[in-house]
C-alpha cells in the first residue's frame, strides 16, 4: 500500500500533507504546552444524565491522562499499539483517548450499542492487545475477545471509591516525548464505519489528520481558548471525538461533555453553561422541534450558531429549525475516512445569502471546502463534471485517512482516481465570485435505480416530510419485477388515524410518478445508526409483498 505521505489522495492544491505547516509534532507535544498555558483553566465539564456536573482543569486532565498511559504501559501496551475502547460519553474516556495519543498508541472506540458479535469483530480485526472497559461492559468484553491474549482493563470510576482511579493515581505521570520527535504519522484512532452489509471497515487516522481537521474546524467556527463548545454525539464517533474534543483542545477551549442527548436539557445547559458552539446531527434537532424546547432566551446568550451533518438534513427540517429557534445552522459534510469534516457553509456570509444556500436549490447546500483539502465532483471514470451535473463527491487533502486496515481491495477502490471516493452523490454551484457551495443528494449505493433511472432518495425525502399526517419519513427503494426498484414511504404518523392515501397523492401532486412512493407503510421509529445516518437497505424486506405489483398513474 502507498505509504500516507507518498498517497495523492493526501495532497490539496498541490501540497503534500508532510509540506504542511504544523505547530506540534506530536499530540504529547501538543498536551505539553497546554499543560503550563492553561493550567487551571477549565478544560472538560461533564453532565451526567441526571445533570450533576463534575469540571476537569487543563492541568489535573492532562495529569491523569499521563498516569493512565504509565498504566497502559503497566500492562504491556507500546508505541504502535492498539487499545480499544469500551466506553461511553464520560471523561474516562477521553482520558483513554489522550493517554493512547500521548504515548504513540492506537484507539479503537467500540460502540456498545451495537451486537456482540460486531464488537469481537473488531476487538479481534484491529489486533487490540487491551482493552479500556467499564465495569457494566466486562461480561460482554470478554465474550468479545475469545480465547485471544487480551487484557481487559476494568474502569469503574462512578463508583464511591473507584478502584481505577486508585491504580492510576499509584503511576507516575508518562514522560513527555522527546519534542524533536516526530510523531505524526502514528495511527491514533480506528473508526469502524457503520456499512449496512458484511464486516466493518476500519478508518485508520493518524496524528497529522487529527491536527489538520481539528485545526481548520476550530477556526471555520472562530473557536479560540475563550470559547466554550458542547458535545450531545456519541465520542466513539469522529463528530463527537475530532468536532467537540479536538478541535477545542488544539484551540485551548473548553468543552460541556453530555452523558446523553437530552432535549428538555439542551438550551438551558447552552445558557447556563455560557456554550458558544454544539455539534448535532439533523435527527437532533427534529427532536427538538419535536419536544418543543423552549429556546427562547438563547438570544440573550453567548451562543452562536448550531453544526450540523452526518446525516440528511432536509430543507423542510433547516427551515423549521431555523424559523422556530432562530438559530443558524451551520450545515457540513465529512466522513470518518476524511477525520470528520471537510467542508461546511461561511459563517460570515449575511443571513439572507445563508437562507438562500439552505433552502434554494432542493437540498441544503452542505458549504465550500475546508482550507486542508480539496473537493470536486467527479463521474464514473474519475473526471470532474460541470457545475450543476450530478457526480460522486471526492476528496483529496492531508485530512483523508491513511486507509482502510488491512483491506487492500477497499482502499484499491476508495483511492482508484487518485482522490477520496465519497460513495456519496453531489454537485456544486458557483457563487457570485466562483467560489464552489457543495450539495449532498444521496449516497450512490443507496440510489434507487427504478426502469434505469437513478433517483435520489434525499429528494423524494423532502416531500415526503411535507405531506400530511407525517410527523417523519424516509424513501425505500424496494425489489420490484417491473422496474427494477420501485418507491415506498416509510413513515412515523402525526395522526392517530394515519391515511396512506392522502400521503401518496400529496407525493403525486409534488414530485413525477415515477419518483413518487408507491407503498407507504408506516412504522414506531426510522432505521438509523448512532449517529443519525438513515439504514434504508436495513427495511428494504418490509415491502416484499409488492414485489410483483405494477403501479399506475
Amino acid at each position: 500500500m502507498i505509504m500516507p505521505s507518498d498517497h495523492p489522495a493526501r495532497s490539496a492544491y498541490g501540497i503534500n500533507a508532510p509540506d504542511v505547516e504544523q505547530s506540534y509534532l506530536s499530540w504529547g507535544d501538543l498536551m505539553h504546552h497546554h499543560e503550563g498555558a492553561f493550567l487551571e483553566k477549565t478544560w472538560l465539564i461533564y453532565v451526567d444524565e441526571r445533570g450533576n456536573r463534575l469540571s476537569w482543569s487543563y492541568s489535573v486532565f492532562i495529569d491523569v491522562a499521563r498516569r493512565t498511559a504509565t498504566l497502559l504501559q503497566n500492562h504491556g501496551v507500546k508505541r504502535g499499539d492498539r487499545v480499544s475502547i469500551a466506553g461511553h460519553n464520560h471523561p474516562d474516556t477521553v482520558i483513554a483517548y489522550f493517554a493512547c495519543w500521548l504515548m504513540g498508541a492506537c484507539a479503537v472506540p467500540l460502540n456498545m450499542t451495537e451486537d456482540d458479535g460486531r464488537l469481537a469483530y473488531i476487538i479481534q480485526h484491529c489486533g487490540a492487545t487491551v482493552v479500556f472497559c467499564r465495569s457494566e461492559y466486562r461480561s460482554r468484553v470478554q465474550i468479545a475477545c475469545g480465547s485471544n491474549d487480551i487484557t481487559v482493563i476494568d474502569v469503574d470510576t462512578d463508583a464511591a471509591d473507584p478502584s481505577f482511579y486508585r491504580s492510576v493515581r499509584a503511576c507516575e505521570p508518562y514522560p513527555w516525548p522527546d519534542p524533536t520527535l516526530d510523531m505524526r504519522w502514528d495511527d491514533c484512532l480506528i473508526v469502524y464505519t457503520s456499512g449496512t452489509t458484511g464486516n466493518p471497515k476500519g478508518v485508520v487516522l493518524m496524528q497529522q489528520n487529527l491536527f489538520a481537521d481539528g485545526t481548520d474546524i476550530a477556526s471555520w467556527h472562530g473557536i479560540t481558548s475563550e470559547q466554550r463548545m458542547m458535545c450531545v454525539l456519541p465520542i466513539h464517533h469522529v463528530n463527537g471525538t475530532i468536532v467537540t474534543h479536538v478541535a477545542p483542545f488544539i484551540a485551548g477551549a473548553s468543552v460541556v461533555l453530555h452523558r446523553k442527548f437530552s432535549p428538555h436539557r439542551f438550551f438551558s445547559s447552552i445558557i447556563n453553561e455560557d456554550v458558544n458552539v454544539v455539534s448535532v446531527v439533523p435527527t437532533l434537532l427534529a427532536l427538538l422541534l419535536e419536544a418543543r424546547a423552549d429556546g427562547s432566551a438563547i438570544g440573550q446568550s453567548k451562543f452562536r450558531h448550531i453544526i450540523c451533518g452526518a446525516g440528511p438534513l432536509t430543507c423542510e427540517l433547516a427551515d423549521r429549525f431555523e424559523s422556530t429557534y432562530s438559530i443558524r445552522i451551520v450545515h457540513g459534510y465529512g466522513l470518518s475516512e476524511t477525520t470528520c469534516y471537510s467542508c461546511f457553509l461561511p459563517t460570515n456570509i449575511p443571513y439572507h445569502e445563508h437562507r438562500s444556500w439552505m433552502q434554494d436549490h432542493g437540498f441544503p447546500s452542505i458549504g465550500v471546502a475546508l482550507p486542508c483539502n480539496e473537493m470536486d465532483i467527479h463521474n464514473a471514470e474519475g473526471k470532474p463534471v460541470p457545475p450543476g451535473d450530478r457526480g460522486e463527491i471526492v476528496i483529496r487533502g492531508s485530512n483523508v485517512m491513511r486507509g482502510y486496515d488491512a483491506n487492500d481491495a477497499a482502499n484499491a477502490d476508495a483511492f482508484a482516481h487518485g482522490w477520496f471516493r465519497s460513495g456519496d452523490e453531489g454537485f456544486c454551484l458557483p457563487d457570485k465570485s466562483g467560489q464552489l457551495f457543495y450539495f449532498i443528494t444521496g449516497r450512490l449505493k443507496e440510489l434507487i435505480i427504478r426502469g434505469g433511472v437513478n433517483l435520489a432518495p434525499l429528494e423524494i425525502d423532502e416531500v415526503i416530510n411535507r405531506a400530511p399526517g407525517v410527523k417523519a419519513g424516509i424513501c425505500v427503494g424496494f425489489e420490484n419485477n417491473m422496474y427494477g426498484e420501485e418507491v415506498g414511504a416509510l413513515v412515523i404518523a402525526s395522526d392517530p388515524s394515519p391515511d396512506a392515501s392522502s400521503i401518496i397523492a400529496f407525493c403525486r401532486a409534488n414530485l413525477p410518478f415515477h419518483k413518487s412512493p408507491k407503498v407507504v407503510i408506516f412504522t414506531d421509529a426510522l432505521p438509523v445508526t448512532s449517529t443519525g445516518k438513515y439504514q434504508r437497505n436495513k427495511v428494504k424486506h418490509l415491502f416484499g409483498e409488492w414485489r410483483d405489483s405494477q403501479f399506475r398513474k
